[in-house]
């Protein structure tokens, strides 16, 4: 990549990182294993160095996606969920995701409390205790695995070990990544204090290709990628997060276009209803923890992307997935305790199959006032009764 798609951070920015670096990270165990209280500069050094000595060779280590848009433009109200770390590495075979995959878990063992008879805990247990979740990729053009670590407020701390990644953003405000080692080398000096004068030199870079425009996007909140159609998933579902977080799209005339290749993918990738759902809820598991107002706003935005810009689906197919985000919503306000005012709210009704009625299906709308809270139902909600009458 030209230098265009690199910059070198201001002191104000390398403060922030070290803070970032330096804050206490709790990983969270399960049933009776303790708190891990871990820092990430400390764990990111010992993940290294570990790789090191058991012959895995380390290229260089990076924040990577939102917390590295949060260092850059903290001041401008980004904000982060979880702590996403890049070690490049080769892995040239599957012994090699091996060892990481046990050098990190030996890792955590030495972040055990005194006190706790380690020898007596073995690699799969510290599995069991604190990692969330596994992923490995290997084909012909991804060549990674992540260790997602577990933390329950929602801020996980996630190692992504990459050897070779084709895709590695979603949209221009989320393409930035730093480069982590003239940090880590500043802190291994034991006696080394950060100041301006004394401050490494650390660089940025952002995937999206040109380091200055998408920086203008992250300070103006716009949102712009390149071919979705190569992200799983086709960035639908980031795509209508920004739009809830007051995002707008840099381009208007072609954002419909690409909405059409983002629902395209997703539907390309999750083909069924059920898969539809899973992944959204999960989505909202994810990227919702602590907001859970949001979740019928962003429900709502995602219902509108799909009946908009889905070209791809027959229309009952459409209508099934319109559905399920329709009642996810609904049990989204019950969760909540917000349920529907029924003074303004427009009622549909399917006649039995042996009454005819010309025309359309008659419907009621009644208005006495409007309501504390709006609410209006986005599609006809059929309910069928065992009788087979609807």
């Amino acid at each position: 990549m030209s230098e265009i798609g690199f910059s070198n951070l201001t002191w104000d920015q390398v403060t922030v990182l070290d803070q970032v670096l330096d804050e206490v990270i709790p990983i969270h165990g399960r049933g009776n294993f303790p708190t891990l209280e871990v820092k990430p500069k400390y764990i990111i050094h010992v993940v290294k160095d570990q790789l090191k000595e058991r012959g895995i060779i380390v290229k260089d280590t990076r924040l990577n996606g939102s917390i590295a848009s949060y260092i850059l433009a903290s001041h401008n109200g980004i904000s982060y969920k979880d702590l996403d770390i890049i070690f490049g590495v080769e892995l040239p075979s599957d012994q090699e995701f091996q060892v990481v995959r046990n050098a990190v878990l030996s890792c955590l063992l030495d972040f055990l409390p005194k006190g706790v008879k380690k020898e007596k805990i073995t690699l799969k247990t510290m599995k069991k205790a604190y990692v969330q979740k596994m992923v490995k990729i290997c084909d012909k053009r991804d060549r990674w695995s992540l260790i997602s670590l577990s933390n329950n407020t929602g801020k996980n701390v996630e190692l992504k070990f990459v050897n070779s990644l084709r895709r590695q953003f979603e949209f221009s405000v989320d393409s930035f990544q730093i480069l982590l080692d003239s940090m880590l080398d500043f802190y291994s000096d034991k006696s080394a204090k950060l100041t301006k004068e004394s401050s490494p030199v650390v660089v940025a870079e952002s995937m999206y290709g040109d380091f200055q425009e998408a920086m203008l996007h992250l300070q103006y909140k716009l949102i712009s990628t390149r071919k979705p159609e190569e992200i799983r998933g086709g960035g639908l579902l980031k795509y209508s997060n920004l739009l809830v977080r007051n995002f707008k799209p840099a381009h208007e005339a072609e954002i419909k276009i690409l909405e059409r290749y983002m629902c395209s993918r997703f539907f390309i990738d999750f083909p069924d209803v059920a898969e539809q759902q899973k992944k959204i809820e999960s989505y909202l598991h994810n990227h919702f923890i602590g907001e859970e107002k949001s979740k019928y706003e962003y429900l709502m935005t995602l219902y509108g992307i799909v009946n908009e810009s889905t070209v791809c689906l027959m229309r009952h197919e459409r209508r099934q997935t319109l559905n399920m985000i329709t009642l996810m919503a609904l049990k989204v306000l019950g969760e909540q305790n917000i349920l529907p005012n029924t003074n303004n709210v427009t009622c549909f009704y399917q006649p039995a199959p042996y009454f005819a009625f010309q025309g359309r299906y008659p419907s009621y709308y009644v208005t006495s006032g409007p309501p504390p809270i709006f609410f209006q139902l986005c599609c006809p909600l059929l309910f069928h009764m065992p009788n087979g009458m609807v």
